[in-house]
């Protein structure tokens, strides 16, 4: 049972609004380049959580990102991952506000615009972030059940609609395109220190590998599937958004199923990591609380109203940063904790330094693309 729920908690943390943006970069780049950079950064991703997870686990205490990163790289290291993580919740807060919006407007269809509706949706959440309201534990459980649930009707109702001819097999005009939205799409070792506390006993902490080997491929058969048929649905009308495009083939109640689960779902991820980055203003940048909840709203409202409103370029962006800064963060840390860990891990990654290097390599490389247009 344990092993199953520490599945279902890595799941939940990995899959979330970068689903919604994964359709439409792999429509423009085409099957092949999707493939390619789902199985690339799948495979990279899936190293960085086992490496977190045996860094975490020859370190005694209880530690997250930060804390290892002071233990092992020193100052610049913890300075360097508060950076991180400022910037990439940050991002990531744009475009849960950015997708808010475009589903609000979905659901409500006529009165105010999209720019009414995404500023509206924010100053709601912002209430809750003032007031450090978090939702109960039971209450995330059942948006998750509703997310995937809304997911497996819209999957349902598209299949019979789905047309291969409206796949593309590649356009190198966007080749670099899917990078960022599909590693923000693969990240979840937030949830790493979790399923360590959450298992308890030294056998139930060597299952941690399978967890996290079986996870991954779960995420990444489901945004394979995910993918293929809402662009055999859509073809050339795949929105940013995965839902809008789908209104001329789906009807507008499946549709409107789907944006009410995905605004659910926002809500709830939106006020975690905001609550996440308000604490740490607090804690780690000795801010008082309303300054914090101030900096944590009014960031990403500042950024929406200077125009950046671009879904697909606000997750690339994040998953850009936290993937490459946090990813490589985390490979150092590895290192280290290999020869200077204070304890006997419950389970070890074989890996040569060469595979080090290339995963560091294939995060920067990764990094560097995302200076060239996508055409």
């Amino acid at each position: 049972m344990k092993f199953f729920k520490s599945i279902s908690i890595l799941l939940g943390t990995i899959i979330g609004a970068g689903v919604f943006g994964i359709p439409y970069v792999i429509e423009k780049s085409g099957i092949v380049l999707g493939l390619f950079y789902l199985l690339i950064l799948g495979a990279a991703v899936f190293f960085i959580h086992l490496f977190f997870g045996e860094a975490i686990l020859r370190t005694n205490g209880s530690f997250r990102l930060p804390g290892l990163s002071q233990r092992y790289l020193g100052g610049w290291g913890k300075n360097l991952a508060a950076v991180s993580v400022v910037i990439g919740v940050t991002g990531a807060l744009l475009a849960f506000l950015i997708l808010g919006g475009q589903f609000l407007n979905i659901l409500l269809a006529d009165g105010l615009s999209e720019i009414q509706l995404t500023l509206i949706f924010g100053a709601a959440l912002s209430y809750f972030i003032f007031r450090g309201v978090k939702l109960i534990a039971s209450a995330t459980v059942l948006t998750n059940i509703l997310f995937f649930s809304a997911i497996a009707v819209l999957i349902f109702f598209a299949l019979p609609k789905f047309d291969i001819s409206n796949i593309s097999v590649i356009n190198t005009s966007h080749i670099f395109l899917p990078f960022g939205v599909i590693l923000f799409s693969l990240i979840g070792w937030s949830a790493v220190p979790e399923i360590i506390g959450f298992l308890k006993s030294p056998e139930d902490k060597k299952k941690i590998k399978k967890v996290i080997a079986l996870s991954t491929i779960v995420v990444v058969l489901f945004y394979i599937l995910f993918a293929l048929i809402l662009i055999g649905v859509a073809g050339k009308n795949t929105s940013q958004d995965a839902l809008s495009g789908l209104a001329p083939f789906l009807g507008k109640k499946i549709i409107f199923l789907g944006a009410l689960a995905g605004l659910i779902t926002l809500a709830d991820s939106f006020l975690v990591l905001g609550l996440y980055l308000r604490n740490t203003f607090i804690y780690d940048f000795k801010l008082s609380k309303n300054l914090s909840a101030l900096i944590v709203c009014g960031l990403p409202l500042i950024l929406f109203l200077a125009g950046f409103r671009s879904f697909i370029n606000a997750i690339g962006f994040t998953g850009t940063i936290m993937g490459v800064i946090e990813g490589i963060i985390i490979i150092l840390i590895f290192k280290k904790a290999k020869t200077s860990g204070d304890r006997v891990p419950e389970y070890s990654v074989k890996a040569p330094s060469l595979l080090l290097y290339f995963l560091m390599a294939v995060l920067i490389l990764g990094a560097l693309s995302q200076f060239f247009p996508f055409g």
